[in-house]
């Protein structure tokens, strides 16, 4: 199959490419504009795979330049997978025009040209966020889906309803929606991992660049929660995990195993880690201490999340091959890798 890969350079989307070539015969092809992705990642993808991914350098959000510079030039596609959309929910929060405008024209203008040029599979990326402030944990997939904190996890909210609307109205199209929780970690090789432009919004990065000295401050948002340590309780998954539980949902879709044609699924490892026991994994792994600073809650943040992920482990037959020490462990030697490639030393890409 010709497996399309939207937002491919970012950090998700480059390790679920590099799990599609390690583990199947696709091919795959990318769209990604580099709005906060680096095109140096498909070096990345070659070096760790030996393969060259074509990418094109289109927004999605322009319809007639999807259609025309895309899909009339590519031929025809069997699947989408769509990462591409901004997805820092601070920057959410205080840019919520932009991200209405980049998550949901992008999604719908991806969808026009599915129908248009008849792509009957999609997987969105999706997120726990859609579950708010959930009051029992685990949440599962039947547990009620809430107005999320943030305009961030809105904009996936109303994705998902577009695509079930949508499944609605085709008899040939699938789709199913990824619920991520936390993605975390970077490939075994250390070769390529989770590298935003500018400061990073997300946990890990913004530990592994504060112990290298890229960023000045390390601040754990709110200590006051109802929880062991009073810090935030997420569900940490390895970004690896995810990357394979795409092909996974693939092989899914493609087998018509699907009793309908739109479903959800919790992507998550099943347990709640606080901010603190994260911060001492990394203290662990890399035996350093950290000296981070205690802050009051950041706004749109959730308390708790954690997922059950019985329904992926049963029908996608979904197997977890890291834990936390794991996630934390690889993540340090991706920003090692950083590290030296911003000394100027030669790394091998």
């Amino acid at each position: 199959m010709k497996i399309l890969v939207t937002g491919g350079a970012g950090y998700i989307g480059s390790h679920t490419i590099i799990d599609i070539l390690d583990n199947t015969d696709h091919e795959v092809v990318s769209i990604d504009n580099f709005l906060n992705s680096d095109p140096e990642t498909f070096e990345r993808i070659k070096a760790i795979t030996g393969k060259q991914v074509r990418n094109y350098n289109i927004d999605l959000t322009s319809y007639s330049t999807l259609k025309n510079e895309f899909f009339l030039k590519e031929g025809h596609i069997d699947g989408i997978i769509h990462f591409a959309a901004l997805k820092a929910v601070g920057e959410s929060v205080t840019k919520p025009v932009m991200y209405y405008q980049n998550n949901l024209n992008g999604l719908i203008n991806l969808l026009k040209c599915a129908q248009k040029f008849d792509v009957d599979s999609f997987i969105f990326s999706s997120s726990c966020t859609v579950y708010g402030n959930a009051e029992q944990q685990p949440v599962t997939e039947l547990t009620p889906t809430q107005t999320p904190e943030s305009p961030y996890g809105y904009t996936k909210l109303v994705g998902e309803k577009i695509l079930s609307d949508l499944a609605k109205t085709k008899l040939d199209f699938q789709a199913l929606s990824l619920r991520y929780f936390n993605p975390v970690g970077a490939h075994i090789s250390g070769m390529n991992g989770e590298l935003p432009k500018g400061r990073p919004n997300n946990l890990v990065p913004v530990v592994t660049q504060f112990a290298s000295g890229w960023v000045d401050d390390l601040v754990v948002h709110g200590t006051d929660y109802e929880t062991r340590d009073g810090t935030a309780i997420r569900d940490y998954i390895h970004v690896s995990d995810i990357a394979h539980a795409h092909v996974l949902a693939l092989e899914y879709l493609n087998t018509k195993k699907a009793a309908s044609n739109y479903d959800v699924f919790n992507l998550g490892s099943g347990n709640g880690v606080t901010v603190l026991e994260v911060l001492h994994a990394f203290e662990k792994v890399s035996s350093l201490k950290l000296d981070y600073q205690l802050g009051p809650r950041r706004e749109g943040d959730v308390e708790m999340i954690y997922a059950d992920n019985s329904k992926a482990t049963s029908l996608l037959n979904w197997e977890l091959q890291f834990g936390i020490e794991d996630a934390m462990s690889s993540a340090w030697k991706w920003q090692k890798f950083l590290n030296k490639a911003k000394s100027g030393d030669k790394v091998p890409l």
